[in-house]
């Protein structure tokens, strides 16, 4: 797939010092369309890239004059346009990392699989193509197209995260810039912060968006099924199993998988997981080979990973992988003022989900909610907003925090302290609950807990569902 079919076909410049290994690479892409020039080192490369430009250079990290790093970081002063894939050693995965943090748009091990050469030669085309249509076409230090500039043009996902703030505006660039690789990025943020959105938004930013997105819950998902879930499973593979099923990696072929409260995968999942991300295949359960699959990760967490590793609660390979670039989606307690506008937009979709006017957002509602610490983020926003329209007479809009008592006062407490957060947990349990029909899955969602955590404060707190220990735990 060239950056302009109709008028030349791709132009590939492969960088690497062994003879045959340049032959078997021209051959391969030469054969899916493109024009290949080579280069057996660095001062080569840097005659070819001084000539033209390209759609994508593919170098290997180790050449006789330097280091394939040397090329990236260059190209990255010059502002081109060229995506670079890097190729490493088996079990460098260091060298790897590095390349993606450098600003690789992908990496290839050696002895590199030609499927797997193929396919990322050809995102990385893609991708490139879509620069070269914004504008920038010229090889050395052209125009740049910077985070800024694509901002106005994105997607209605990078809208839909509601603020002007600084914290805001920040988290909107580095979406933009980091969409533009294969590059993993971990999410880190509270509870209630958005990281789903930031994850749809890198989706929508990046060339991967017309294909799925596959967003999981770790946590909610029983540990004797995470394998099946994740990978999937041949018919007869397990009691149940009546039919050949995909597996989350297979349902995001192409597109992203996003990987929610990563950190309460299992350690024996965490390993598997691992080997899927290296490998970039997968084998489901019940099956005798493995399936190549190209899909982009991306994980969130509201838990402190680098001090689970410390732990031991959390593989530290697994850690680093994951944690190529990283977001920090801001607490709504440092993003203040974005409160106004959140108030609207929330107040919007919530007139639309229930088919009434916009109701009005006063300054005496701002002022409740500015005085109140919102310590469940954007959730918790939502939660009160959607609580203050339902009771609300018609008029001016009230939020009612703790019955008879001013949002920032603390509430008495008498009798045993123990007794006394049991009872708080369990009316904030029973009320999570109600609202979500009992369903547990969303009702761990919407407190920041995992279905085994919920699970666990049921049993310790004697809360009783209409459906007993059945309760159904279906996301909705």
């Amino acid at each position: 797939m060239s950056a302009n079919p109709s008028q030349s076909p791709a132009q590939v410049l492969v960088v690497d010092d062994e003879p045959d290994l340049r032959d078997l690479y021209e051959l391969t892409l030469t054969r899916e369309g493109y024009h290949v020039d080579a280069a057996a080192n660095l001062a080569e490369a840097w005659l070819c890239l001084k000539e033209k430009r390209f759609d994508a250079v593919i170098t290997d990290m180790r050449l006789p004059d330097g280091l394939g790093m040397e090329l990236l970081t260059g190209m990255q002063a010059q502002q081109r346009a060229e995506r670079c894939i890097v190729m490493t050693a088996y079990g460098s995965a260091e060298n790897a990392v590095e390349a993606l943090k450098a600003g690789a748009f992908d990496y290839l091990t050696k002895p590199v699989d030609l499927k797997q050469f193929r396919t990322v030669v050809a995102s990385a085309i893609q991708d490139t193509s879509q620069v070269y249509k914004n504008g920038r076409s010229t090889p050395g230090p052209a125009k740049a197209t910077g985070a800024l500039e694509r901002l106005d043009s994105e997607p209605a996902s990078l809208r839909r995260m509601v603020g002007d703030s600084e914290p805001m505006r920040l988290v909107k660039q580095r979406i933009v810039k980091v969409a533009r690789s294969m590059a993993p990025v971990l999410i880190r943020g509270e509870s209630g912060t958005g990281k789903e959105l930031v994850a749809r938004a890198i989706h929508a930013c990046s060339h991967r968006a017309e294909a799925p997105f596959v967003a999981v819950n770790c946590g909610a998902i029983p540990e004797n099924l995470l394998e099946a879930e994740f990978f999937g499973a041949k018919k007869g593979s397990y009691t149940g199993a009546t039919q050949d099923r995909d597996g989350y990696f297979q349902a995001a072929r192409k597109g992203t998988l996003f990987l929610d409260e990563i950190g309460d995968l299992p350690l024996a999942m965490q390993s598997k997981l691992l080997r899927a991300i290296q490998e970039r295949s997968v084998r489901s359960l019940g099956s005798t080979q493995e399936d190549a699959v190209d899909v982009r990760i991306v994980s969130a967490t509201h838990k402190d990973l680098a001090a689970d590793v410390a732990a031991g609660r959390f593989r530290q390979d697994l850690f680093f992988r994951l944690n190529v670039i990283e977001i920090a989606v801001p607490a709504l307690r440092e993003r203040r003022s974005d409160l106004p506008a959140l108030c609207e937009a929330l107040l919007a979709k919530i007139a639309l989900e229930s088919d009434m006017p916009v109701p009005a957002l006063s300054g005496a509602l701002l002022a409740q909610l500015a005085s109140h610490p919102l310590s469940g983020n954007v959730r918790e926003l939502e939660n009160l907003l959607h609580r203050a329209v339902a009771l609300s007479d018609g008029n001016e809009l009230h939020v009612d925090f703790v019955p008879g008592q001013p949002s920032n006062s603390p509430p008495a407490v008498t009798g045993d302290l123990q007794s006394y957060l049991d009872q708080q947990e369990r009316e904030v349990l029973v009320k999570t609950l109600t609202e979500t029909g009992f369903n547990r899955t969303a009702a761990a969602a919407r407190l920041g807990l995992n279905l085994r955590q919920i699970r666990y404060r049921i049993a310790r707190l004697n809360i009783t569902t209409p459906f007993g220990d059945d309760a159904h735990d279906d996301t909705p």
